[in-house]
C-alpha cells in the first residue's frame, strides 16, 4: 500500500443503528449521513472529493451495524480498519476525551486512525474483503448461535412452565429446532463449497467438528497465515506477560475474538477425551498442578496451534505427525 501524503485525511466514524458521525483528523466539525445505503453511498461521494486523498477510514465494530459501511468503503478501494470499541474508548481516555458524544468519538476515532496508520500493526489492521462464501456463512453461522440460545432458553422455561404455558413453549421449539436444521444444512452446503480444500485438511483430527469449522472459516480467515504465537494472540488464547518493574505477574489470557475462542473451547472439551495428542497434553498438565481451567485452555491454544500449522503446511492432518510446529510468517 502506498503511504500517505501530508495532505491525506484520516478520517474516524462513528456508527450507530441510523447515523454515521464522520470526522476528519484536524478538523473540530464533523459530518452526517445516514447508516443505509444511500448514506454510505454519499459518504463515499463526500470522501473521494477530499483533495488530498483518504489514507485510512476508521470505525469500532459494533455488532454488524458498521458491517455495510465498511464492506462498500473496501469495494471502493479506500482503506478501512474496524477496531475493538474498547481499545478505541482507551484511546480517546488518554487523548483526555472526558465527555462522550458521537463527535467526539468520530474525532477520537480519527486520531485513532493516524496512529494505527502509522505504526507497525498496518497491514495487521487494514480490513480485507471477505472471501467467496464468507460473508455468507458469517451471518448462518451468526444467526445459528442466535436461535441456540433461544432454543436453550425456551428449554430452561419449559421445565417449569405451567401446563397452559408447554404447549406454546412446545410449539417454539419445534419452530426453532427446524430452523436450526435447516441453516446446518446451509452451512454444510457453503462449508462444502467454498471452503471444501482447507476442510479436507483436517480430516481425522479429532474435536474438529463441524459447528467448529463453521466458525473458524467464518470468523477467522487468517488461519493458516500466521504463525503460531499471532494466531493465538489474535484469537485470545495465548498467553501474555503482565510484567512491570520489578513486578513478575502471571501470565494470562484476555481479548481476541471470543465467537471463535467459545467454539475452540467446545471443540477442545471433545479434544481433551477423544484426541489420544490432546488427552495426553491435557493430562501432563493436570499432573504438573495445573488447575483444569489453565490445563483446558493450553489445550486450546495446542489444538489452534496444529489447526493452524495444517492449512499452513497444505499437507492432510496425520495422527503420527503428533502436532506440527507452524513456522513464523
Amino acid at each position: 500500500m502506498m503511504g500517505a501524503s501530508l495532505e491525506s485525511d484520516f478520517v474516524g466514524v462513528d456508527v450507530s443503528k441510523a447515523r454515521l458521525e464522520v470526522a476528519f483528523r484536524g478538523q473540530a466539525k464533523t459530518a452526517q449521513f445516514a447508516n443505509s445505503e444511500q448514506g454510505v453511498a454519499a459518504l463515499l461521494a463526500a470522501l473521494k472529493e477530499r483533495p488530498g486523498g483518504v489514507a485510512v477510514v476508521l470505525m469500532e465494530a459494533t455488532g454488524g451495524l458498521e458491517r455495510e459501511a465498511a464492506q462498500q468503503l473496501c469495494l471502493a478501494g479506500l482503506a478501512v480498519m474496524v477496531v475493538n470499541p474498547r481499545q478505541a474508548h482507551d484511546f480517546a481516555k488518554a487523548l483526555g476525551y472526558l465527555s462522550k458524544t458521537d463527535a467526539t468519538d468520530a474525532q477520537a476515532l480519527a486520531q485513532f486512525a493516524h496512529t494505527l496508520y502509522h505504526s507497525d500493526r498496518r497491514e495487521d489492521l487494514l480490513r480485507q474483503m471477505p472471501g467467496q462464501g464468507q460473508e455468507l456463512l458469517k451471518a448462518l453461522v451468526m444467526r445459528r448461535a442466535q436461535l441456540v440460545a433461544l432454543r436453550v432458553a425456551e428449554g430452561n422455561r419449559l421445565g417449569g412452565a405451567h401446563r397452559s404455558q408447554r404447549k406454546s413453549i412446545e410449539s417454539v421449539l419445534k419452530v426453532v429446532n427446524a430452523q436450526i436444521k435447516k441453516i446446518d444444512q446451509e452451512i454444510g452446503a457453503n462449508l462444502d463449497g467454498h471452503f471444501r480444500d482447507k476442510l479436507d485438511l483436517l480430516k481425522g483430527l479429532k474435536g474438529v467438528a463441524r459447528n467448529t469449522q463453521a466458525v473458524l472459516m467464518a470468523s477467522l480467515p487468517e488461519v493458516g497465515r500466521l504463525s503460531a504465537r499471532e494466531i493465538g494472540k489474535l484469537v485470545g488464547v495465548a498467553p501474555l506477560n503482565r510484567d512491570s518493574g520489578t513486578m513478575r505477574g502471571k501470565r494470562s489470557t484476555w481479548g481476541g475474538r471470543a465467537d471463535v475462542r467459545a467454539a475452540l473451547y467446545m471443540a477442545t472439551l471433545s479434544a481433551v477425551r477423544h484426541n489420544p495428542l490432546l488427552r495426553a497434553f491435557y493430562q501432563r498438565l493436570r499432573a504438573a498442578g495445573k488447575l483444569p481451567k489453565v490445563a483446558l485452555v493450553a489445550c486450546m491454544h495446542k489444538l489452534l496451534t496444529i489447526i493452524n500449522a495444517v492449512i499452513k503446511s497444505g499437507k492432510p492432518w496425520q495422527p503420527e505427525y503428533g502436532c506440527p510446529q507452524a513456522q513464523p510468517a
